[in-house]
């Protein structure tokens, strides 16, 4: 019996304005999407176009106040290429929500404040 990892899903309250969150801040593309036929929710999954790993955004038609993260001690991770120009990005974004300067890693939060970590491709 063999496992892989296939996605991660993280619920939503502004579909759309997530979409975009994603798209500029990180470069993940829609690769599939799934509405229920009745409309009380929808799927997007979206892809870096490089790894099969896909990050499922989930949107409830009912749901219209903000998601109680807890303490928020979860988050996914995300490796970048140019480091310093991700840094700048993000920093022009104003997504930044915490910096490690030590370890060489900081975070950027999502609009459903979902916190995501940016690390060096190699460190």
């Amino acid at each position: 019996m063999e496992f892989r990892f296939d996605h991660n899903n993280l619920n939503v309250l502004n579909l759309e304005k997530s979409l975009e969150f994603y798209k500029e801040a990180l470069g993940l593309k829609e690769v599939k999407r799934y509405r229920q036929p009745d409309g009380n929710f929808i799927l997007v999954y979206l892809g870096d176009g490089v790894t099969p790993h896909s990050l499922e955004l989930t949107w409830l038609k009912e749901r219209t106040t903000p998601y109680n993260l807890g303490e928020n001690e979860f988050h996914l991770a995300f490796k970048v290429n140019d480091f310093e120009a991700a840094y700048a990005h993000h920093k022009t974004m104003g997504c930044i929500c915490y910096e490690n300067k030590e370890m060489g890693i900081y975070f950027i939060n999502d609009p459903d404040n979902y916190w995501l970590e940016i690390i060096p491709a190699v460190k």
